[in-house]
């Protein structure tokens, strides 16, 4: 029965339910399976390694591994964000104060009625203090948590399209498949860059929700509501991205040659790794010395072991610098990426 209620008491519980569905649904549900699937990925390739690559350039080596753990961890935190965020509700009337049911039943305990309809009957968070619109402050914290989300994994998806651009990784072929209308050897990395394009469209919206819906005109205004109509159309693009993220990472397959190649045309990564040890031993000037030997020039196994040999260090520590490759040179990213669960 609708009584003394205003239209927002209605709404507001509505699109708190709906966001519920939503959430418990679909949306946790897709960001799992992509969890789960990132997790199998960085356990699978924990021990592939790679050349890291910082502004651009070689850089300390890492494994495959790491990288996906790395998105995995980022992803269990975003979605541990948008799962905490309470969904609050209100019912007291047009502007919050129960004038009009008073003004008919002066005896009852509105407040309290209110809260069981809102807390027992509905599951929602009861908020008693609002206007005659709910604050809409727990739907800008969902909305900007999805947007976290939803950005960390456009960051993976470009990452990916990289590493495919790189070599690193082949897409599996799927039959029928266009890449061009005029160059026939393509197979372009299309579900990346869908997942990037419907991620930017989906954190636009939720941007604009989560900065406008808490802004209302004293006891309200209706600018929320034609704003609040494109709820599932931000959620529509964020599932639509995943969903191609999702189906991206299924095709890939690793490519071990190429990661190998690349290693090994970077033996300059292991100026780190020398001089760090010189300088344990008190060498002198070993970051200058490093620069000067490996700028200006391409630096092959056999110029790093030449300058390794002639440094005067521990025989046990120039012997383990000896033995490193850019392949081995590694640090705990394969364990760390074991480890991930």
């Amino acid at each position: 029965v609708h009584f003394a209620c205003t239209s927002e008491d209605i709404n507001n519980t509505s699109h708190a339910l709906m966001l519920q569905a939503a959430r418990t649904s679909v949306l946790l549900p897709a960001l799992d399976r992509l969890q789960a699937q990132l997790t199998t990925m960085a356990h699978t390739l924990a021990s592939q390694p790679m050349l890291s690559r910082t502004h651009g350039q070689t850089a300390s080596p890492t494994t495959v591994g790491k990288e996906v753990a790395n998105v995995a961890a980022r992803l269990a935190t975003a979605r541990t964000r948008v799962a905490g965020v309470p969904l609050l509700a209100k019912m007291n009337g047009a502007v919050g104060n129960y004038n009009a049911h008073l003004a008919a039943y002066p005896d009852v305990d509105w407040e309290r009625f209110s809260r069981s309809v809102v807390e027992d009957r509905l599951g929602l968070a009861f908020n008693p203090y609002t206007i005659q619109i709910e604050p809409h402050d727990w739907m800008a914290e969902l909305f900007d948590a999805i947007a976290r989300a939803n950005t960390g994994l456009t960051d993976w998806a470009r990452d990916v399209w990289g590493y495919i651009s790189l070599g690193y990784f082949r897409q599996r072929l799927k039959a029928g498949e266009v890449g061009s209308s005029t160059m026939p050897h393509k197979v372009n990395p299309i579900d990346f860059e869908n997942a990037e394009g419907n991620f930017g469209l989906a954190n636009a919206l939720l941007s604009h929700m989560s900065h406008k819906l808490p802004i209302s005109r004293w006891q309200r205004d209706l600018t929320d509501s034609t704003v609040l109509r494109n709820m599932g159309v931000a959620l529509g693009y964020t599932v639509l991205a995943l969903d191609s993220l999702t189906r991206g990472l299924d095709k890939l397959e690793i490519n071990p040659a190429a990661l190998a190649a690349d290693l090994d045309a970077a033996w300059e990564v292991l100026a780190e790794p020398v001089q760090t040890v010189m300088r344990r031993h008190g060498l002198p000037d070993p970051y200058q010395q490093l620069k000067d030997f490996t700028r200006g020039q391409p630096i092959t196994r056999e110029l790093m072991q030449g300058f390794i040999q002639a440094l005067v260090l521990p025989e046990a520590d120039k012997q383990r610098l000896l033995a490193m490759t850019p392949a081995s040179y590694t640090g705990l990213a394969e364990a760390l990426a074991r480890r991930w669960v």
